[in-house]
């Protein structure tokens, strides 16, 4: 059974077709074309798939997508542009925080739902808002400090 829904993605409204059942992720990735929004487990289990979903990061590897509609996606592509990066991105290039980068997509969208909510985070709330994610990498203390730098960077203060 086929229906159609409206939503937003990266401020640009989108109508797609529901064959029956898709997730989220495979729309975004195959109809929208927005690859930075990466397949990982399938499971909830690895945050490679997080989207923001009205401001909230959401898993959307298992998200229906009748869920999203009527409302606003951000994915990875809807943070910042190659002109004008997110202090986010500028953040992790300048700290190195990436490896294999397989599992950034999903930091990146967790770490910028807690940096609108808190341009002040610790070290400990920047950790349990990344413990959804799984970077097999061990970048883990460089992420941290780039979330830490972005976080000046929006406060206005020197890297």
């Amino acid at each position: 059974m086929s229906a159609t829904f409206s939503f937003t993605v990266n401020g640009r409204p989108v109508t797609v077709a529901d064959e029956g059942g898709d997730k989220l992720i495979h729309v975004l990735r195959g109809a929208l074309g927005l690859t930075g929004v990466h397949f990982g487990c399938g499971a909830e289990a690895c945050g490679a798939c997080l989207v923001l979903l009205d401001g909230e990061p959401v898993q959307s590897c298992t998200l229906p997508l009748e869920r999203a509609a009527g409302r606003s996606v951000t994915t990875p592509e809807g943070i910042g542009t190659q002109n004008v990066p997110h202090p986010l991105q500028e953040a992790f290039i300048a700290e190195q925080a990436g490896q294999c980068g397989y599992c950034l997509s999903g930091i990146l969208i967790a770490a910028k739902a807690l940096l609108e909510r808190n341009t002040d985070p610790t070290r400990e709330e920047i950790a349990l808002a990344l413990e959804k994610n799984l970077c097999r990498c061990g970048a883990h203390n460089r992420i941290v400090r780039a979330v830490q730098r972005a976080a000046r960077a929006l406060r206005g203060e020197s890297p």
